[in-house]
């Protein structure tokens, strides 16, 4: 068993969950995140109330899944990833899970 993480930016959901499904990861776990790139140091702690928000509206997914469809959905990121005209790729790592219930 493989964990998948994986973070985008908001705009690719509908695309991430295509490439879920037709990878045959069924099961997993999502969390609104907010990404900063090439942040200016104290850009966050402006102030306490700041007027504009910092960070992109970013997606954070999570899976427990097999080894085989971890690698389906890698290359099919990998593939989307290439034709991407932005600078901001579907980022993903697997972990080994060693034990589990």
């Amino acid at each position: 068993m493989k964990l998948l993480i994986v973070t985008t930016v908001a705009e690719y959901q509908k695309d991430i969950l295509k490439i879920f499904k037709e990878a045959g990861v069924e099961a997993f776990s999502t969390s609104e995140i907010d990404g900063y790139k090439n942040l200016s140091e104290g850009e966050p702690r402006q102030s306490w109330f700041p007027s504009v928000k910092a960070g992109y509206d970013s997606l954070l997914f999570f899976s427990f899944t097999s080894e085989e469809k971890l690698n389906i959905f890698l290359e099919m990121a990998r593939n989307y990833n290439e034709k991407l005209e932005s600078n901001n790729p579907i980022r993903a790592v697997s972990l080994n899970i060693e034990k589990f219930i």
